[in-house]
């Protein structure tokens, strides 16, 4: 049995899953099949003390019975209030937003109109929480994020078999693509010279960082270009609220169409190693949550653990904003253009901010998770893609309170991998995709525009969230190439 399995069973992370593995190993040595082995350690757990003789599972029982007895689970007496934006979604993933506003420590919840089923938060799920926050509820790839740059290229040269190919040698010249993905020659970036020793993890792994900064990664992570149509002028630009949510902003475009590059991607290998790390003390630090909540598990604010993560997880926002410029910087000079516009946004964060939950305690600080959404507050700008085959919009956020001034960050997944896989033929999918004018250089059969919902329903259930500003059409599109594990 893996030790995920044995996990969800209640063998609390640490030693004692360590011992669980180990013994699940002597027992299929000894031929036990897995239904038996599922029996016996779920014996051990509820009776270690009939356990204590068998050569099989005795050190596991022994730990089991001498371990102190755990603390019962107390979830909030009345469920955190929160508010569904989303049509039809997968029942589990609002199964999973119930139960995370269960939690002693949630103020306040709502799940956006892309939402699907994720790892403890869905994915398109917001949680602002007291003095605490959780690695699973920010995610794997920690600060994940848009960027999109307007190019003072004309659109035509998406047009010209000529210019097509310099923009398709671009992209394939100026980043990485698959697990693993590195330069010969590391990018430069100041990010580097950021204090990377602010906890143990971050120190050891910059290495490995560097040899990442700038690439894409796996998954539904991409660059690609397309036309940026703008309708009107947009001249009232907030600056401090842009960079107060991260979201970057330089604009003095008028009304037209515009070459635009966009990317998707995060903070890469490192941002997955912090999260596996902090995830586990935080899983070992409440052993009280059951099976279906253990990946909510938190870190208190007060503790070092919990300013370790944070401290690392704001880093990685540095370092995954340090990867979209090292893309969009070197594909751009290797075009000879400039950049006349910029949006960026993150999601997968986890931010400090203050709310009235209309709890009657009145505004305060919470620490507000948005996995797989984004920042909308008042005025704050953003960029909401859809799929290689469907159009993206740079949104204004209305700033509503009853989403914690959140969005979408996307059209959201309909259908699993695997489903997509089964359903869906690179001939078909590649004839539509000619029938829409958008060629892909390459992407994985699971990132097909079908096993995504409607970007125009998704924008339609999110009216009172966010304002469309202009409209992002994708053209040239590159992704990890079939075959490569999703990062996401």
């Amino acid at each position: 049995m893996k030790a995920r399995e044995l996990n969800n069973l209640g063998i609390p992370h640490g030693e004692m899953l360590k011992l669980a593995v180990k013994a699940c190993a002597r027992a299929a040595e000894a031929g036990m099949k897995k239904d038996a082995l599922r029996a016996s350690i779920m014996g051990v757990i509820e009776n270690p003390s009939g356990y204590l003789a068998d050569p099989l599972f005795d050190r596991l029982a022994a730990a089991l019975q001498a371990a102190p007895a755990v603390p019962a689970f107390v979830e909030r007496a009345e469920a955190a209030p929160w508010r569904n934006w989303g049509i039809a979604l997968e029942p589990e993933s609002v199964s999973q937003m119930a139960r995370a506003c269960r939690l002693p420590i949630t103020a306040a919840g709502a799940l956006m109109p892309d939402a699907h089923v994720g790892y403890g938060l869905p994915i398109g799920g917001v949680l602002a929480t007291e003095n605490a926050v959780i690695p699973y509820a920010v995610g794997v790839d920690i600060a994940c994020r848009m960027r999109l740059t307007v190019l003072d290229l004309p659109t035509a040269t998406l047009d010209d078999a000529r210019g097509a190919d310099t923009l398709r040698d671009a992209i394939e010249r100026e980043t990485r693509f698959g697990v693993g993905g590195t330069f010969r020659a590391p990018r430069q970036h100041d990010v580097l010279d950021a204090d990377w020793g602010v906890t143990p993890i971050t120190q050891r792994l910059k290495d490995k960082a560097w040899s990442q900064l700038g690439t894409s990664g796996s998954g539904n992570h991409f660059v690609e270009f397309g036309v940026l149509t703008i309708a009107e002028a947009i001249t009232d630009v907030p600056t401090s609220s842009a960079a107060e949510h991260g979201s970057g902003w330089k604009w003095n475009l008028q009304p037209g169409t515009y070459l635009a590059l966009l990317s998707h991607s995060g903070s890469r290998g490192t941002g997955a190693a912090i999260c596996d790390h902090y995830s586990k003390i935080a899983m070992e630090r409440h052993p009280e949550l059951p099976p279906e909540l253990n990946r909510l598990a938190w870190l208190d604010m007060d503790s070092q653990e919990g300013q370790e993560y944070f401290a690392a997880m704001n880093l990685m926002g540095e370092y995954a904003a340090a990867n979209h410029e090292c893309i969009h910087r070197h594909i751009l000079r290797a075009l000879g253009a400039k950049a006349i516009g910029y949006v960026e946004n993150h999601h997968n964060f986890a931010w400090k901010e203050t709310h009235d939950v209309g709890d009657g305690r009145g505004p305060r600080e919470l620490i507000v998770h948005r996995k797989g959404a984004t920042p909308a507050g008042h005025n704050v700008l953003g960029v909401i893609p859809g799929s290689m085959a469907a159009p993206g919009f740079v949104v204004r956020g209305r700033g509503s309170a009853e989403s914690l001034r959140s969005a979408s960050h996307g059209a959201g997944r309909a259908m699993s991998r695997t489903k997509a896989r089964d359903t869906f033929a690179w001939g078909n999918v590649k004839r539509d995709l000619a029938a829409q004018n958008v060629s892909v250089i390459s992407a994985g059969i699971d990132e097909s525009p079908g096993a995504y919902k409607d970007i125009l329903q998704v924008m339609a259930q999110q009216a009172d969230l966010v304002e469309p500003i202009a409209r992002f059409d994708p053209r040239l599109v590159k992704m990890a190439p079939e075959g490569e594990r999703p990062e996401d």
